[in-house]
């Protein structure tokens, strides 16, 4: 079996990843490392996971001598776990933003200087139904971000079509997007009983939206606000596209079943899809509707962002990078 680290997974996504890594039938679980709660049990932190054992913190001399790591550093931070990994032959999918963003003026301007700028050439975004067979042959693959990743499997058939003048996205998830750092936003007392946008006219998900949006040959500017629900996970986006010309329910549904006919984790329904819909799965479950009153086109998707936006979507490209089926270990 081939040995796997997760670095990180002392936050939600990393924890998730090495509870689904640890259970998976093809991987073994090797190691957990963390920058915080160093020398604590992760079934101690996280019982609910089951996963026994010992946070280290992170050594390449003793942990680079594994198959492939699963990274789910903070942005900043990956970026040197990352390069030293990839320096030892270790393959490697990572869950921050380090790697997302092919252009290094684009991520300095978001996220400030990069820590291996040298491996952006190497990396593959990792948005499985999009670039399955680049993942497949990359030893680098950078997995996206939540609110993009449901974001562009609604838009995408979409965009290939040449149908998006122009869209407006309306993103909304759970508090465990903002990690385990609680802020003035996050807490309790904050987030219960209350819906609050953020990032306005700013998130750092906008840039990897827009460059994923130009490659599928739709390079608009689109309007992305994100909002926080008082959840603990899951996540609904939105969309409303003003189309380039006018287009039917018919058209639109026939585009997106053939689009996402043979996706395994892809649900296309007739209903408006909710979060609990997904929960707790790497399914992204969509549901499109040509609004005649308007003409605009109406998108709406939903996953769990702490699994396909963040840990099972990683497992999902590790499965790729060895030659596994992507179902496996996610079912």
């Amino acid at each position: 079996m081939p040995s796997v680290l997760v670095a990180g997974a002392s936050g939600y996504a990393g924890a998730l990843a090495a509870r689904l890594v640890m259970r998976h039938p093809e991987f073994e679980l090797a190691a957990v490392t963390a920058r915080s709660d160093v020398g604590r049990r992760l079934d101690d932190l996280y019982p609910r996971h089951r996963v026994p054992l010992e946070l280290e913190a992170f050594d390449a001399d003793r942990h680079a001598g594994v198959d492939a790591a699963l990274v789910a550093y903070p942005h900043g931070a990956s970026a040197p776990v990352v390069a030293a990994l990839r320096e030892a032959g270790v393959s490697v999918v990572d869950l921050s933003a380090d790697f997302r963003l092919q252009d290094l003026a684009v991520y300095e301007h978001w996220y400030g200087p990069h820590g291996a700028p040298q491996l952006l050439p190497e990396a593959v975004y990792g948005l499985t139904e999009l670039h399955r067979e680049r993942v497949a042959q990359s030893r680098l693959v950078a997995n996206p971000g939540c609110y993009p990743t449901a974001t562009l499997l609604a838009l995408a058939p979409l965009a290939r079509a040449g149908l998006i003048a122009d869209a407006v996205i309306d993103a909304k998830s759970g508090v465990s997007g903002a990690g385990r750092a609680a802020n003035d936003t996050t807490h309790f007392v904050s987030a219960d009983e209350n819906v609050t946008p953020y990032g306005v006219g700013g998130h750092r998900h906008l840039p990897e939206i827009e460059q994923e949006l130009a490659l599928l040959d739709a390079p608009v500017i689109p309007t992305f606000t994100p909002h926080l629900l008082p959840l603990d996970q899951g996540e609904l986006v939105s969309c409303y596209v003003t189309p380039s010309r006018a287009v039917s329910q018919a058209e639109l549904e026939e585009q997106f079943a053939d689009a996402y006919a043979e996706e395994p984790f892809i649900e296309v329904v007739d209903r408006v899809p909710g979060v609990r819909d997904v929960r707790d799965t790497n399914i992204c479950r969509i549901s499109v509707h040509a609004d005649e009153r308007t003409g605009k086109v109406l998108a709406f998707a939903a996953i769990d962002n702490l699994w396909k936006g963040a840990a099972s979507q990683a497992v999902q490209n590790l499965n790729l990078m060895f030659g596994l089926p992507e179902e496996v270990g996610l079912r």
